[in-house]
């Protein structure tokens, strides 16, 4: 289980309390895990850091006390913070004559198939240029996301393992395992070294909330998780200041929690399961028994429409699944219930008839 010797695409999480000291960047920690990097590029490995961090080191700059929470002084702690941590790592690699870049994200990004395929193109070029990939949540102009569109980037370097397919996540962090209990509250707690389901107990274990300017916590872990074993990606989550934590990890030793995949989810399968919905159908019970027998969704199944989408959106179906519908909000409302007949009479030859197609359609508890 953990002989990751033929793992080539590595995507290592860094969190933000992980990589703070006093305020600001710890300059030898970010050395030392660029060494460790730079160790499996020469081993003819692929790897992708995914850092946090900005806004920590912007308020550390600017000398603010406390949790940063209005909204535009974390963007402005973000604009300064950001080019000062990718200053450091852009040192730190230079040392061993390997090229970084730094690529930054918004959860729209993700969520636009069209812009989701082509940051895939432009990770996949800079892995072929034996370049490092550097990514962060692009705190600076996003809004109401901060730290809720990817929760400290865990979310985030999830979504990235299953977007290049990586082999393997580390998430490096200040909590050095999942254990069976909050830590925190039971002093009898014991770490888990292995798990192969995310059950309903262990998320409803998992507590809330990050360090002073982190907005993670085991909950966001929990979450990257599920994501990341959508793609057959295996997780270790590990304490980040563990001496040659990445090298170990590489090596198999036992350290940190092992989270094994369930099941590889396709790739279009995975951006509909992680896309945000912009809307709900109520969908009737025999629709979702078609459904479930690989079947498409007809108008003839719609019971009701939420929210205002064009054709193309994702939205949920009751709360058992995600689609794509090829029908916009305002058609569904009027075409519900309606049998293929007159669908076609109501939209003309050249649209279709369905709601949405198996191959668009992915179920929640899959």
């Amino acid at each position: 289980m953990r002989n990751f010797s033929q793992s080539k695409r590595i995507v290592i999480k860094i969190g933000t309390a992980t990589l703070s000291r006093d305020g600001g960047v710890d300059t030898d920690y970010v050395r030392e895990v660029v060494r460790q990097v730079s160790e499996l590029i020469r081993q003819g490995r692929r790897p992708v850091i995914v850092t946090s961090g900005a806004i920590g080191m912007g308020a550390g700059q600017l000398r603010l006390p406390g949790p940063v929470k209005d909204m535009k002084l974390r963007q402005a702690c973000a604009a300064i913070g950001q080019p000062l941590l990718m200053a450091e790592y852009r040192r730190a690699f230079a040392e061993y004559g390997i090229p970084c870049g730094q690529v930054l994200l918004t959860a729209e990004v993700l969520n636009q198939r069209k812009t989701y395929l082509n940051l895939r193109n432009a990770m996949e070029t800079l892995l072929n240029l034996g370049a490092v990939p550097v990514l962060n949540e692009n705190d600076c102009v996003s809004t109401a996301e901060i730290g809720s569109a990817f929760g400290d980037n865990d979310r985030l370097s999830a979504l990235v393992a299953s977007k290049i397919d990586a082999d393997l996540l580390i998430i490096l962090s200040d909590i050095d395992a999942l254990y069976d209990k909050d830590p925190r509250k039971h002093p009898d707690a014991k770490p888990i070294k292995v798990v192969f389901e995310i059950t309903r107990e262990i998320q409803q274990g998992a507590g809330s909330g990050g360090s002073t300017h982190a907005t993670g916590g085991m909950r966001t872990k929990i979450q990257a998780v599920k994501i990341a074993s959508y793609a057959g990606c295996r997780i270790v989550l590990a304490h980040g200041r563990a001496a040659n934590v990445i090298e170990r990890i590489m090596a198999g030793e036992d350290i940190g929690t092992l989270f094994m995949p369930k099941r590889k989810l396709s790739n279009r399968a995975r951006w509909i399961l992680n896309n945000a919905s912009v809307g709900k159908i109520t969908i009737d019970a025999g629709a979702i028994e078609a459904l479930r027998n690989h079947k498409s969704l007809l108008p003839s199944g719609v019971k009701g429409v939420q929210g205002k989408f064009p054709a193309g959106s994702v939205v949920l179906l009751n709360e058992a699944a995600k689609a794509v519908t090829h029908l916009g909000s305002e058609e569904l409302k009027s075409l519900a219930g309606k049998h293929s007949r007159e669908i076609r009479q109501a939209l003309g030859p050249d649209r279709r008839d369905v709601v949405a197609i198996p191959e668009d359609i992915v179920f929640l508890d899959y």
